[in-house]
């Protein structure tokens, strides 16, 4: 995909959405690293309904050392891989008193040092609690790069590696959140949802179903 076409890809993708953000709800960058830890394997939704309950019982690290990991496991019940989630959080903040004054570390390598954050969950953490021009590459993202074409690659490090390089300066740091989206929600899976899709006429994947204009409307060749 060359530069031209990554520009209006992106122009349209900030058109339809001008700020985009995360749709976890979270009130500190604490916060947002505990739904972030919380959403493997789990939907922002299921997340939010459980962080609801337990962020009012416990929103720093040392409250959530105070509250225990069998009571913070009581309030994540409802989400996949509860207990091992519990049990990490507590270690994840025990870390923070102990390492960081009970701050979230702002380098990708402490994070990482955290117990149950990978790279997707540092980079989240680094882009929307810091601004930092990251990219996590989670399933969505990992599709819609190649897909389009814009990025292509074999594993999620490639992508993100491709994004990065590929993405204009411009949309770098909002890029990460309407690449998500658009998996999310029209770049689906199973049932790509190209005729209404604002970037179709730009993607590159073979399989797209209808013809559409660069209004995401069906053209005669569609039917």
């Amino acid at each position: 995909m060359n530069l031209s076409t990554r520009r209006e890809l992106f122009e349209r993708l900030r058109a339809a959405n001008p700020h985009p953000t995360t749709e976890l709800n979270y009130a500190s960058p604490f916060e947002l690293l505990i739904a972030v830890l919380l959403s493997a394997q789990a939907t922002d939704k299921s997340v939010n309904r459980a962080t609801a309950g337990l962020f009012a019982a416990a929103n720093t690290p040392a409250a959530m050392l105070a509250l225990g990991e069998q009571a913070v496991r009581e309030h994540i019940r409802s989400i996949g891989l509860f207990n091992t989630k519990a049990r990490n959080i507590i270690a994840t903040c025990q870390r923070l008193i102990e390492h960081h004054d009970g701050e979230v570390p702002r380098t990708r390598p402490a994070l990482e040092a955290l117990p149950g954050v990978g790279r997707k969950t540092a980079n989240v953490v680094l882009n929307t609690a810091f601004g930092e021009p990251t990219m996590a590459v989670d399933t969505h993202i990992f599709r819609v790069a190649n897909r389009t074409g814009l990025a292509p690659g074999r594993t999620p490090l490639a992508v993100e590696h491709g994004l990065l390089e590929q993405v204009p300066e411009p949309y770098l740091h909002a890029a990460h959140h309407w690449l998500i989206l658009h998996g999310r929600y029209t770049c689906t899976a199973r049932a790509p949802r190209c005729p209404t899709c604002p970037i179709a006429d730009l993607c590159e994947y073979p399989e797209k179903s209808g013809g559409v204009n660069h209004e995401g409307t069906k053209d005669a060749k569609g039917g």
